[in-house]
């Protein structure tokens, strides 16, 4: 790639991870899409045709059985492409259907919106009509910034990152609140055929991904799906989220992320409500997770919190073990109080200051404990 010696002068791990046996294996379809070997999901997804206008069928129900015949037409058209030597440009180059798998996404996606139910909050605000959700957003694509990013993990560096205004969480905690709950609309508003182009803007720069990110991505699934219809280069889509959606979003985008990046935060429902005001975290989480896991390449995050070690942590740690083996897992030991937590740090007495050595020593411990991969991208 073009941006090779751009990458070794900022992040020489960038290169030196790819030498390991494990990353290679578990991050292999993420590779082949980020060396240009194989085309991007969301490409084959382009590629299914449907008979049917999915923007015109009324009936929800059909539209998702439509989803369904299509999604066993990309399951056999993506083995084909694993095991051909077609190029990315020469699926770029074949003609897209009229009518599309992705088609279907869109439509559904858009339906999802109003009333929303996007996420496990199901607020059911009338978005298209301009009434913002919980999560603040209402009827437009709000990106606050998109740049190379050189502090992801190192197989994603420099990653395509696009922040998007808005979050379904709130976080007392939230080291982007001004972009997830202050000023979430204070970004800048764009068309999905902008968002392609700012895309494959980033890709042209040497981004080895496009990293959907905010704030929080899925407000914006609709308008995100939609610009993969206008991108016309390559690069692996990556969905960088609190995984809170529903689990009809997550089958949305099963077969056009191409790598995932969950957090997952909280051992218990508990803290997930004292700390980010959201319920039923742990099912709703594990859930789209899993589901996500057994589709394609993941690396979880998971933010140790001062305190939390065994109401979290270890819970956390233990059920990736058992649940998503294939997952590389980022011990994240950068919490900083931030937000609400440093205007009142008497309410969040256990999180109002950073971590110290022994927790993340201990957090290390249990990640060995568990036997996950986590050295080569914590």
């Amino acid at each position: 790639m073009k941006t090779m010696f751009e990458v070794f002068v900022l992040r020489p791990d960038a290169l030196t991870v790819w030498e390991d046996g494990v990353v290679r294996e578990r991050l292999s379809w993420y590779h082949s899409v980020m060396v240009d070997e194989k085309p991007a999901k969301f490409i084959v997804a382009r590629k299914v045709e449907v008979p049917e206008d999915p923007y015109r069928l009324e009936d929800t129900r059909e539209l998702w059985r439509v989803h369904e015949r299509a999604a066993r037409d990309f399951d056999s058209l993506l083995r084909e492409v694993k095991s051909a030597d077609a190029t990315p440009a020469s699926y770029l180059k074949t003609p897209d259907p009229r009518h599309s798998y992705l088609d279907v996404k869109i439509a559904i996606a858009r339906r999802l919106m109003d009333p929303c139910r996007l996420c496990e909050r199901r607020c059911g605000a009338r978005r298209l009509s301009g009434q913002p959700g919980v999560c603040l957003m209402a009827d437009k694509c709000i990106v606050h910034s998109a740049f190379l990013h050189i502090g992801e993990e190192a197989p994603l560096v420099p990653s395509g990152t696009i922040f998007y205004g808005g979050c379904n969480f709130k976080c007392v905690f939230c080291q982007n609140y001004d972009i997830s709950q202050v000023n979430a609309r204070g970004g800048e508003v764009v068309s999905s055929l902008e968002l392609a182009k700012v895309q494959r803007a980033l890709r042209l720069r040497g981004a080895r991904n496009i990293n959907h990110v905010g704030g929080e991505p899925t407000p914006h699934v609709a308008f995100i799906l939609e610009s993969l219809k206008f991108l016309d280069v390559n690069v692996p889509q990556l969905w960088n989220s609190n995984m809170y959606m529903t689990e009809e979003v997550t089958r949305l985008l099963l077969d056009v992320i191409d790598i995932w990046l969950p957090d997952l935060k909280y051992g218990n429902d508990e803290c997930a409500w004292r700390l980010s005001k959201v319920r039923d975290y742990w099912a709703v989480a594990t859930r789209n997770i899993k589901m996500a896991h057994d589709s394609g390449d993941m690396i979880i995050r998971h933010l140790v919190l001062p305190g939390h070690l065994e109401c979290c942590t270890r819970r956390v740690l233990q059920w990736i073990s058992e649940n998503t083996p294939r997952a590389l897992v980022n011990v994240m030991d950068q919490y900083r109080p931030e937000h609400l937590v440093l205007k009142y740090p008497e309410k969040y007495k256990e999180i109002a200051r950073r971590l110290r050595r022994d927790e993340v020593l201990e957090a290390y411990k249990m990640a060995e404990e568990f036997k996950l991969e986590y050295k080569q991208v914590s």
